[in-house]
């Protein structure tokens, strides 16, 4: 078979991170890139060899070679960057989150539906082996009903001056750069939570430095969370049942160690055996489903992106987080 070939919409930082990962691979290349900047795009593609530069996201997403975008743009751009692509008949990996807001993820999955080609949330996480061997133990048992799940994500960056974590009008704040991570988390071991309760404090220009939540469920579990852009945290998970609890170290949600401990005094260690960053498993269930002919993946489905947006539109809400370029 040939290659899946990808077409890379955006230069920053998580595009170059992408590509490079994709290297530890086989059966995938790069063959486009696109930026609002010829200049850039040019320059991206010295760590794409034979890859075509493009000077607009239009000429890119027309491009007959490629088998599908990845949307690495800044977090407002995706709604329309995604329909850009899905609307030219192109498969779309976009990244996290993966829009700002539940009513803008609807629409962005109703154009794929229409379009029918696939469409996937790159929460990389998702796709990552110590998630996999998550789920196994989830639906062995062992931890027994689950009633905590804690997740934390801090980093320093609110002194660094980062446009798109602290601008408005990039949609900045901790939330939906940093604290998506713990909020999927949540999600995937608990599901849609019943009520939230979220406290945050806010920057002096109106984006949030610091939120925590309080996710409670029907049969009496809680999630909580905590994500910060003002200082690092230890980025730890902890999924604790009535029989155990799965500790999963700093970074949970990057390829790491982690354990079980159970009531009976049984430890099993999960050691880290990955090479490289991880976001090339979300190419490589991207490139699965489309050639399965499928429009998304069990292992972020609609449902759970639109889930896990209302969960966010709901903790905005809660906190005051208004971006200007909403309505």
């Amino acid at each position: 078979m040939s290659n899946f070939r990808w077409g890379i919409l955006g230069t920053g930082g998580i595009a170059s991170a992408f590509v490079k990962d994709l290297s530890n691979t086989t059966g995938h290349e790069v063959v486009a890139v696109g930026s609002r900047s010829l200049n850039k795009a040019q320059d991206f593609i010295t760590a794409a060899p034979g890859a075509t530069a493009y000077g607009s996201y239009s000429d890119l997403v027309a491009d007959a070679n490629v088998d599908a975008v990845y949307v690495a743009t800044p977090h407002p751009m995706h709604y329309d960057h995604t329909l850009l692509a899905l609307n030219a008949g192109k498969p779309v990996l976009c990244e996290k989150p993966f829009a700002v807001s539940a009513h803008q993820a609807q629409s962005m999955i109703e154009s794929a539906r229409e379009n029918g080609v696939a469409l996937l949330e790159a929460m990389w996480t998702r796709y990552l082996p110590h998630i996999a061997k998550v789920r196994e133990i989830l639906s062995s048992g062992i931890l027994g009903p689950i009633q905590t799940v804690e997740a934390d994500h801090g980093q320093r960056l609110a002194d660094q001056n980062i446009a798109r974590l602290v601008d408005p009008s990039l949609a900045g704040g901790a939330l939906l750069d940093l604290g998506i991570y713990p909020i999927s988390f949540a999600h995937l071991v608990l599901g849609e939570p019943d009520a939230i309760t979220a406290r945050a404090v806010m920057t002096n220009r109106g984006v949030d430095a610091q939120t925590s939540a309080i996710f409670t469920y029907k049969n009496g579990a809680h999630a909580v969370i905590n994500t910060t852009m003002i200082a690092r945290t230890p980025c730890r998970a902890v999924i604790s049942g009535l029989l155990g609890r799965l500790e999963i170290e700093s970074y949970f949600y990057a390829p790491t160690t982690m354990r079980t401990v159970l009531h009976d005094g049984t430890i099993r260690e999960y050691p880290n055996t990955y090479t490289g960053h991880g976001l090339r498993e979300q190419a490589v269930e991207m490139a699965r489903v489309v050639q399965a002919g499928l429009l998304e993946s069990p292992l972020m489905p609609w449902n759970e992106t639109i889930s896990v947006m209302k969960s966010i539109d709901e903790i905005r809400h809660q906190i005051g987080l208004k971006y200007p370029f909403e309505n």
